[in-house]
């Protein structure tokens, strides 16, 4: 009985023992965040200046965009499996949308990194205000929308239209913000819109995991963790009756919940 007591005394931590792991645990997570801070604006101005004075193209700036988020992951020793739903493959002459959801601004690196091909994203306009690294996203054809103004909402859709006709995979996260709880919020209908006017292939990725990295409520960042990314079945728009295409949204938030483990 004794001997018992005392075992638990032995594994019970010190206030002071726990003091000590939060203060090492939040100078882990600033040291990534420099790293990650350091490492993104210098790759921004770099695109920036290769795009702007050298008229680089995507040959150079594709490897460097996953090169980023590869070493966003890296920093944060972060793991990640894709597991797919049904095999694809990238088919020359076809448009894609890639639909997720959206718990974390880990979500962007984790996707840059695991699915193939040149994916470029439409972000809100607020992430392209960020001095250098807003600019730099901009040399490297990511394409910000502002969601409260339909008219440059538009614009926007255009652009990923372009893009769309050069062997671009255009990515977007529906919601159009960060889950506060990691449930899904309703859909916005932009994505949709861009999907069924380009006849796309929309591939529905469910993402686990990238709210343990960095919660959506500020930019604390938690090392170590095991991410996972689901791909679901693409769904070509250009096979889908009108009654289908308006059912879209539906199905895609029911294929996101299933993907994103919110559902079995």
């Amino acid at each position: 009985m004794n001997d018992k007591k005392i075992l638990s005394a032995e594994h019970t931590k010190r206030p002071s023992e726990s003091l000590n792991n939060e203060e090492t645990n939040s100078l882990a997570s600033t040291v990534i965040l420099l790293r990650s801070i350091w490492c993104t604006l210098w790759l921004s101005f770099l695109t920036m200046v290769d795009v702007s004075l050298r008229k680089a193209g995507r040959e150079v700036i594709s490897p460097r965009v996953k090169l980023w988020a590869q070493r966003l992951l890296k920093y944060a020793h972060v793991n990640y499996v894709v597991h797919y739903e049904k095999p694809w493959s990238i088919e020359s002459g076809r448009r894609y949308v890639l639909m997720s959801n959206h718990r974390s601004y880990f979500d962007i690196p984790l996707v840059l990194a695991a699915i193939p091909g040149t994916v470029r994203m439409i972000g809100k306009q607020e992430l392209f205000k960020v001095p250098i690294w807003g600019q730099g996203m901009i040399a490297a054809e990511f394409v910000p929308i502002d969601r409260n103004d339909p008219k440059n909402s538009m614009k926007s859709l255009t652009r990923a239209k372009e893009l769309m006709e050069n062997g671009v995979l255009i990515w977007l996260a529906p919601e159009g913000t960060r889950s506060p709880n990691g449930k899904m919020q309703p859909l916005r209908k932009g994505g949709f819109l861009l999907a069924r006017q380009t006849d796309a292939v929309i591939i529905p990725i469910g993402l686990r995991g990238t709210e343990t990295v960095m919660p959506p409520s500020g930019f604390k960042i938690n090392s170590g963790k095991h991410l996972s990314v689901h791909v679901g079945t693409p769904i070509d728009t250009a096979l889908l009756s009108r009654s289908e295409k308006r059912e879209l949204p539906l199905r895609i938030t029911e294929d996101l919940k299933k993907l994103s483990g919110e559902i079995a």
